[in-house]
């Protein structure tokens, strides 16, 4: 029978590396899942019936999308849109490179950061505009241990957060493109589902699409300037 060669040293060093920051990782989800709320908590209404109440007017919405020169490369992007019109009241962005690589169940330990940065830069002034509900692309407890980038940035943002996968298992027979709606926290599945169809001007609802919209277009246009330079 013939031997299986052994790992070569720097091979080898990296897988336990690997595997330690998996475990690390781990126990950091398994702390933070402890803190999320599966139901509606929030003080705001889809439709105020008094002058008293808080209605639901600012929806939020984050993405990220990379260079096709450099899969490092990102560009984090926030908006925000009134949830009656669903026009977009604010924007941001954030150029960054990567450290931490893509790793299958632990996306948030990649994009999260970049993403509440942005959250509490916009906090930190006070904008009027700060969103009462974020949609995150990426599952919220639609995930391997329960606890997706959704989940992740609405405990570390404190905010009722809704998470939109496009990618998963086909559903339905004849279901075309379909979106995966999660929660992420502080919201039932029910209210992220009358949310997400209350926003949806197509496929994807409105604040996730045009945070993708936003994201692609000025990375691509900060790599062409750089080109002409």
């Amino acid at each position: 029978m013939e031997k299986k060669s052994p790992e070569p040293p720097e091979e080898a060093s990296q897988s336990r590396d690997s595997s330690r920051d998996n475990q690390t990782w781990i126990t950091a989800q398994n702390i933070l899942r402890e803190k999320l709320i599966t139901e509606d908590c929030f003080a705001w209404k889809l439709q105020a019936g008094s002058k008293e109440e808080e209605a639901l007017r600012y929806v939020g919405g984050v993405d990220i999308s990379f260079s096709k020169d450099d899969p490092s490369r990102a560009c984090g992007t926030l908006v925000v849109l009134d949830f009656h019109t669903l026009q977009v009241l604010y924007q941001d962005f954030s150029l960054v490179t990567l450290q931490v690589p893509y790793v299958p169940g632990f996306l948030a330990f990649r994009e999260a950061p970049v993403l509440l940065q942005l959250l509490e830069k916009m906090k930190r002034s006070n904008n009027p505009f700060y969103p009462q509900l974020l949609m995150v692309d990426g599952n919220g407890i639609l995930h391997p241990r329960g606890f997706g980038l959704a989940c992740h940035i609405g405990v570390e943002a404190n905010l009722p957060t809704i998470g939109i996968g496009k990618n998963a298992m086909r559903s339905t027979q004849g279901s075309i493109k379909p979106i995966f709606i999660s929660i992420g926290h502080k919201i039932s599945l029910q209210t992220a589902i009358m949310i997400v169809q209350m926003t949806c001007k197509y496929r994807v609802p409105e604040p996730i699409r045009q945070a993708d919209i936003r994201s692609r277009d000025y990375i691509r246009k900060l790599e062409a300037n750089a080109k002409v330079k």
